[in-house]
């Protein structure tokens, strides 16, 4: 199939029916900052009643994944359960577990989004609670959230811990920009961080997509409940370099939605100048 002839819109509707699994993600795709996008409840419900395997994919770690579903809950959407949702800070904490083993872990986020470092048997401190002169047993820098913390001040903070001291950064979501309207968007956590990474001139670690550890897990997750090929999962995303890209990496088909990050009027010059093209392009998930 040739660009060109992606880059005509599809009825998600007609595409959703040729797969037996859909990962979607969230911001941009079932919601936004004013709330679930018009016609997803009733496309999730008949994404449901088509017997569809549903997995949310997304790179939000501002919310445990059963605060995720709960918030779902409270917007309307009840047909997503706590099960159904992989986040990216999910791998983070996996490899906090992992590889952090000692001394205090310093986070950049709100207090919800602080899940992904709690309970890990290591102190936890934000990012402005922490005291630059006593830096001793920290032992490790997360971005979680773009919000929770002063800009200037607790950036900046950031920037003289890593001058201070040598530690591993992890970034639990890898976006640049979220989706408030199909107009507007706002800074990210994957912005902020890649921004002190510049600056201190240290290398973070990103986890989120497009970075194939979250499809692997979804991937596994899935096959325990059904038999499943990967190109028999649709992922379905708003953003062409993190989405589209890693869906594609993995082999799964990839449909691309203008109800987020990519406007119709944006969509065919950033497929032209990124070389990622979706096997499609949908006005949203909304049934037509």
């Amino acid at each position: 199939m040739s660009a060109g002839h992606r880059m005509k819109l599809s009825s998600f509707e007609a595409v959703q029916r040729k797969y037996k699994a859909i990962f979607l993600d969230s911001f941009g795709v079932i919601k936004n900052a004013h709330g679930i996008i018009e016609g997803v409840v009733e496309s999730v419900k008949h994404m449901r009643s088509l017997d569809k395997e549903i997995i949310i994919l997304t790179n939000d770690s501002s919310r445990s994944p059963k605060e995720l579903a709960a918030n779902f809950h409270r917007l309307g959407l009840e047909l997503v359960d706590e099960e159904d949702i992989i986040s990216s800070g999910m791998m983070a904490r996996a490899f906090l577990r992992n590889k952090i083993k000692k001394g205090t872990i310093v986070y950049v986020g709100t207090p919800g989004s602080s899940f992904y470092v709690q309970g890990l048997g290591r102190p936890t401190v934000p990012i402005n609670d922490l005291d630059i002169d006593q830096i001793e047993e920290v032992s490790a820098l997360v971005f979680l959230d773009d919000e929770g913390f002063e800009w200037q001040t607790h950036i900046n903070k950031c920037v003289n811990l890593l001058r201070l001291k040598s530690i591993p950064v992890i970034v639990a979501n890898t976006d640049n920009t979220y989706p408030v309207s199909t107009r507007e968007v706002n800074i990210a956590t994957g912005a902020i961080a890649r921004m002190v990474e510049k600056i201190s001139k240290k290398k973070f670690i990103y986890f989120g997509k497009p970075d194939s550890q979250m499809f692997i897990y979804a991937y596994e997750r899935l096959s325990k409940k059904i038999r499943v090929e990967r190109n028999e999962i649709l992922m379905v995303g708003d953003t062409l370099r993190t989405d589209i890209m890693g869906g594609n990496k993995f082999g799964m088909s990839t449909a691309l939605v203008l109800s987020g990050n990519t406007s119709e009027t944006q969509m065919r010059t950033y497929i032209k100048s990124t070389g990622i093209i979706p096997n499609y392009i949908c006005p949203s998930i909304a049934i037509d």
